[in-house]
């Protein structure tokens, strides 16, 4: 029963986070319709981020995950974001009402990522770095199927983004059809303490404080990889070719991240989840160097990159959410885990929106070197948490 729950839960995560990126993976072909402005396309990006910046404090101050059946949550949450994302084929692309759309799907999906972790966790305690490492890695290849879908549909923006509203739909079935662990506890009423508990407890805030240094390169890299890499590719080749092979390295760039992460996840039980996020971190930075050195140079020399750098970036990401599932009550673990998501999410608003800009303004290798500045955060944060110096503490 475990191993079935948790494959169609994975299985879920994937359908339904196909909606995240679907708008920037779809964005060039939006193109061709209309111009849309470098702030607008930022928008429609951001403007998910946003959403689920609400849905997620929405979900943490109600206690939603804790106090009601969270497969039910994430299945509504499914449905009501496929909904929202159909109706914008109906409407120009990127105007201000398609942006509110956006916005309204990242609320909704507060109700997938974090509610889904609380459903994982819930199968474990030994094994919980692996559990959430699954999910994690579904988020990831989620996250990256937009991108194959674009590349599949070619100009077809409008068949894409049905295709992912379809694919929600189905998660919305699949989760139902999962069972809730013996590790799952509910919350009889609503802790206003959830936020204090996130303050005062040392372990708590450095682990924020590592996820916040995690997230601030991840999303701006997942939104904005593909025009990155065309920009790149166009300095080697004809723009329509550097264009079709950008989407290519998106889908595999972000997608790749997706088989470390489980792998990552049992590293992480056996030497240390804290010390798992450092290696991540210090390899992610490492490789957003190294795309800035290598940028404009060969495309299989930059894809070659790209890849290494997905394949950094998100291993770590599910042992931020798993320390937090250590740290609190089990009761209260919905509500943590949306409050860590929320607050990293509300970072990646700025992060996603200035990264055009600054890439515009600076230029993408510049870009690059800025976006290692979080994982340098990270690590100095996440140090204080590894086993060694925990016992240290405890001596």
């Amino acid at each position: 029963m475990k191993a079935r729950s948790i494959t169609l839960l994975v299985l879920a995560e994937i359908a339904a986070m196909t909606l995240w990126f679907i708008s920037s993976a779809t964005l060039a072909d939006q193109q061709g319709d209309v111009v849309v402005s470098a702030f607008r396309s930022a928008m429609l990006v951001s403007g998910v981020s946003a959403g689920f910046v609400f849905g997620a404090l929405f979900v943490a101050m109600l206690g939603i995950a804790d106090r009601y059946d969270p497969r039910r949550v994430f299945a509504c949450a499914a449905v009501m974001a496929a909904v929202a994302n159909a109706l914008v084929v109906l409407i120009p692309p990127g105007s201000y009402l398609s942006v509110a759309l956006r916005v309204f799907i990242g609320f909704c999906l507060a109700g997938v990522y974090p509610v889904g972790m609380k459903i994982m966790v819930g199968w474990g305690k030994q094994d919980r770095g692996w559990l959430v490492g699954l999910l994690v890695g579904g988020l990831t290849l989620g996250s990256a199927t937009p991108h194959l879908l674009s590349w599949l549909g070619g100009s077809d923006w409008q068949q894409t983004t049905l295709v992912a509203s379809g694919m929600s739909l189905l998660a919305a079935v699949l989760v139902m059809q999962t069972k809730l662990g013996p590790y799952h506890a509910v919350q009889g009423r609503i802790n206003p303490g959830v936020f204090s508990i996130a303050w005062t407890d040392i372990r708590m805030r450095r682990a924020f404080l590592g996820y916040l240094g995690h997230v601030w390169e991840l999303y701006a890299f997942w939104a904005w990889v593909a025009p990155a890499a065309a920009a790149s590719y166009a300095m080697q080749m004809d723009p329509e070719q550097a264009m079709e092979w950008s989407k290519l390295t998106a889908f595999l760039a972000i997608g790749v991240g997706a088989l470390l992460c489980p792998f990552a996840g049992r590293v992480a039980d056996r030497l240390g989840k804290a010390e798992l996020t450092i290696l991540a971190m210090a390899a992610s930075g490492a490789s957003a160097l190294l795309a800035a050195a290598v940028f404009g140079g060969p495309p299989l020399l930059v894809a070659a990159v790209f890849l290494i750098w997905g394949l950094s970036i998100i291993p770590d990401s599910a042992q931020f959410s798993a320390l937090i599932a250590d740290y609190s009550l089990p009761e209260l673990t919905g509500s943590l885990m949306s409050l860590q998501t929320a607050l990293g999410f509300a970072l990646t608003i700025v992060t996603v929106q200035l990264t055009p800009l600054v890439a515009a303004w600076l230029g993408w290798p510049a870009l690059f070197c800025l976006l290692s500045i979080g994982p340098f955060v990270g690590i100095v944060s996440m140090w204080t948490l590894t086993r060694r110096h925990s016992a240290q503490a405890l001596s």
